[in-house]
């Protein structure tokens, strides 16, 4: 189409604010709010039957023509000065200068080219639940720590990473567990090239570059976790090692992700999970439950994965809701994830056979489980019940064949 001046300039704001396509009303609605070009998303957009992407889903493919570099800018936060103290450490005679963040430290330990850290767009992934929440504060650059809970399997740290990787903001993901300490966290002394260097750990990287930092399985962590007190709380942090203080820079927020609420899991499910510090806990003033997705969605991201038979993407939601409703219920103790079907669905596209999809894809469970998990598919998918029921005929025939004494 010919993009006339004033649709440019529209689509020039959406690429500000970091939008790529497909966009949702959502990102129309801001665009029209901050810059007053349109007083509602424009109908060029939204009434163009060619541009419908998914339910509330615009396909914009001239974002991607626009130039890249006004986008950047906009979205990537300068580093904010930091002060600096003479350092008490007196590094080795020959040392090269500290490495100031996480990505300079992989290039100063490759040789390589200063590495990304913002997410790659995985064209697969299906935005629901909290994923509008997250993207809007992400999107206002302000600093307000949120913390996600919720069952394994269910897309909690994805949807952290693809708000990220949607509006090009850098994403520093540090996976808990209870050996994380102050080192691993803030930064420490680095041999490199033989020589010991200061290097920034990923939460004062993030800080510095106005980043995003996801905690992922932070109820996995010890009290050495304490140390981020004040970093939750906004202000900034003294390296005492160096003698430094670091401010965050603006855009700068933290997300935690979490199987419990930081309060240990009673059942044994989630072993190796501890009572959060009430004080730590106190500094999230969000916590966002998120669930499994409903049964239309969770068909929709197995298709978007890649299972193009339709009717074997719905037995599979309907199985997955009947064992959640025993589990919630307590008449089952293990629970089939969204991740466990987008592996069934990514077996059935090597094996293509649907009963040996489930059958790997469930052998994790002991056996009486798997049993009755497997007997639950074959009454919801009649191809399957039939395959078995031919198959036990068979050896039916074949057991008497064998007492034939002909």
């Amino acid at each position: 189409m010919n993009i006339k001046n004033r649709q440019l300039k529209f689509l020039e704001a959406l690429a500000g604010a970091g939008c790529t396509s497909p966009v949702s009303r959502a990102d129309l609605v801001d665009a029209c709010e901050s810059t007053g070009i349109y007083s509602c998303p424009p109908s060029w957009i939204t009434q163009d039957s060619g541009r419908k992407a998914g339910r509330g889903l615009y396909d914009l493919p001239e974002l991607d023509q626009l130039s890249t570099p006004k986008v950047e800018m906009s979205v990537t936060p300068a580093p904010a000065p930091v002060t600096c103290a003479p350092s008490p450490v007196t590094a080795p005679q020959g040392a090269v200068e500290s490495v100031s963040g996480v990505a300079d430290f992989v290039m100063g330990m490759t040789g390589g080219e200063r590495a990304t850290l913002i997410p790659g767009r995985f064209n697969g992934y299906v935005a629901w639940g909290h994923c509008s929440d997250i993207e809007k504060i992400v999107r206002s650059k302000q600093f307000y720590p949120i913390f996600v809970t919720g069952l394994s399997g269910n897309g909690k740290t994805l949807m952290v990473e693809q708000c990220c990787a949607k509006l090009k903001r850098e994403c520093y993901r540090v996976n808990i567990t209870r050996q994380t300490d102050e080192d691993d966290l803030l930064g420490g002394f680095r041999l490199i090239n033989g020589n010991t260097v200061w290097c920034d750990g990923p939460v004062v990287s993030a800080m510095k570059n106005g980043g995003v930092l996801l905690l992922d399985e932070i109820d996995l962590g010890s009290a050495n976790l304490m140390c981020l007190q004040p970093v939750l709380e906004g202000k900034g942090v003294f390296l005492k090692k160096i003698g430094q203080w670091v401010t965050p820079a603006p855009g700068f927020t933290v997300f935690a992700t979490a199987n419990t609420k930081g309060k240990g899991s009673d059942d044994g499910r989630f072993v190796g999970t501890g009572i959060m510090n009430e004080a730590m806990l106190d500094r999230f003033p969000v916590t966002f439950e998120q669930p499994y997705p409903a049964k239309a969605t969770e068909k929709k991201i197995l298709v978007k994965a890649g299972l193009e038979d339709a009717d074997f993407a719905d037995h599979l939601t309907s199985w997955s809701d009947t064992v959640r409703k025993g589990f919630y219920a307590g008449s089952v103790d293990e629970i089939i994830s969204t991740r466990r079907l987008v592996d069934i669905a990514n077996a059935y596209a090597i094996f293509a056979d649907r009963e040996k999809s489930i059958n790997l894809c469930l052998a994790r469970f002991d056996d009486e489980t798997r049993e009755a998990f497997r007997n639950l598919y074959e009454k919801i998918d009649a191809d399957i019940r039939s395959e078995t029921d031919e198959d036990g005929v068979q050896e039916a025939v074949v057991a008497d064949s064998e007492k034939c004494p002909f």
